[in-house]
């Protein structure tokens, strides 16, 4: 088998790189930029270039009968490697296609959402990789207990897949278990508005085969489609079939009791990253997990190991390491909702302290959508520093720019500032706790972030 793969350092595309690698397949592909994954995959045995041109393309992946591509809609129509395989006869899918053919061979796992996908779904493949069940699971981020987006358990008739919902990728999936942890409205330039938006996940759960199971979080808008003989449980921190109790915040970790239906109880549960929306997670990750065929103590131990995943409440910092007890806290939320859960939940782990961050706008579109909201969210700071817009796979649209959020932030200290002048700022200034927020690519200044702040002095 050969798969050439359009955008191939993609942290959705490299896990089924990955896959295909592992079972003997040839794989090349292409991506814009190098970065520590493409040379990750490239160890693994994947061809990868850099440069978006024909000439590139390996010759033995020219011919439409051996090779088949496979891309992500992140790629622009005007890609030239992709033009030139769309015109020549080639089979070309999208990577939620090939994915859709792993979760009809498999008791798929599926999980959606707006956020809280990527942790859910780790939490899941932390807690079956271990047990007696297995799981093959493809992740939309580097699950930290193996530094890797793919877990690979061959004897295993379970897959646990992240469903992403731009462009209605989620629809090609086949879910034996589905979960779908929230739907605040996104990716509206492919949906549209709020209602179109919420009758793609009400299709998605029309996809779940018969004798499967919904798990949907309460209090969401959609309205669930699936067949007469799908169950379907609800979840939440402090309602739904499956919720918390007996929530404990104490010495930098969370403790919960887990209820379930029938009478289950399962005390003293420790969601492994000490975030509030973590038990969130872990409650819909533990209802799915048993509901799959784990244990108890599958559940414990899975939630307890747990280091997250990398860009999801990841702590650089936790001011031990630095003499004036600095704190460098690392996440990809990128909605509103998220943005403010996850200063909420700092705020509850470091009573007093002053919360400084740093949020890159992702995408013209989610900014303009979006920007009353995100600085309802950000204002929940002490301070805001916000560089210009991430683009990613948009062109800019005239009058959007980050001061439109930037204008609308309440709280008092605030500064507007070019992505490139980030460290110049960071040696100047003093922080408690620095939060570096949004989906661009703010994290690649992370190391040197660190050790500006684990090298200076009190």
């Amino acid at each position: 088998m050969k798969l050439y793969f359009v955008g191939a350092g993609g942290i959705g595309m490299a896990n089924l790189v990955r896959y295909y690698l592992r079972h003997g397949a040839q794989i090349a592909g292409y991506d814009r930029s190098q970065s520590q994954l493409t040379d990750k995959l490239i160890a693994e045995g994947a061809k990868i270039t850099y440069t978006d041109s024909v000439s590139e393309i390996p010759e033995e992946f020219r011919n439409p009968d051996e090779t088949t591509v496979v891309y992500t809609p992140a790629v622009p129509e005007t890609n030239n490697i992709l033009s030139y395989f769309r015109n020549n006869g080639f089979e070309v899918i999208k990577r939620a296609a090939l994915l859709g053919k792993i979760t009809r061979n498999t008791e798929a796992i599926c999980v959606a959402g707006s956020h809280g996908k990527t942790t859910t779904s780790s939490m899941i493949a932390n807690i079956l990789r271990d047990s007696e069940k297995g799981c093959t699971a493809f992740l939309g981020g580097i699950l930290r207990n193996i530094d890797s987006n793919l877990v690979l358990q061959e004897q295993s008739a379970i897959s646990v897949i992240e469903a992403d919902e731009y462009d209605r990728s989620f629809h090609h999936l086949s879910p034996y278990i589905a979960i779908i942890t929230s739907t605040d409205p996104d990716h509206l330039d492919i949906y549209g508005d709020e209602k179109h938006y919420l009758e793609a996940f009400s299709h998605f759960t029309s996809l779940i085969r018969p004798g499967g199971t919904l798990i949907l979080h309460t209090g969401l808008a959609m309205t669930p489609h699936t067949g007469e003989d799908v169950t379907i449980q609800t979840y939440g921190i402090h309602n739904g079939d499956w919720h918390a109790e007996e929530i404990v915040y104490g010495n930098g970790r969370i403790t919960f009791t887990l209820v379930g239906p029938d009478g289950l109880r399962l005390e003293n549960l420790d969601p492994g990253v000490p975030v509030e929306i973590n038990i969130d997670n872990a409650v819909g990750a533990a209802a799915a997990a048993l509901t799959a065929g784990a244990t108890p103590d599958d559940v414990r131990h899975g939630l307890k190991t747990f280091l997250g995943a990398k860009r999801r409440f990841e702590i650089w910092l936790d001011g031990t390491e630095t003499p004036n007890h600095t704190v460098l806290i690392d996440d990809y939320a990128h909605s509103p909702n998220e943005v403010k859960a996850s200063i909420e939940s700092v705020r509850k782990l470091y009573p007093g302290r002053k919360i400084s961050v740093i949020f890159q706008p992702h995408l013209y579109t989610r900014t303009r959508d979006f920007a009353p909201e995100f600085a309802e969210a950000l204002s929940e700071a002490d301070e805001v520093i916000m560089p210009e817009i991430y683009p990613a796979r948009e062109e800019p649209i005239p009058g959007v720019t980050s001061e439109i959020i930037f204008n609308k932030i309440k709280c008092s200290q605030k500064t507007l500032c070019e992505r490139k002048d980030l460290l110049n700022i960071i040696k100047n200034s003093n922080f408690e706790i620095l939060m570096t927020l949004g989906a661009a690519d703010i994290d690649r200044l992370l190391p040197e972030m660190r050790d500006i702040l684990g090298s200076r002095l009190a």
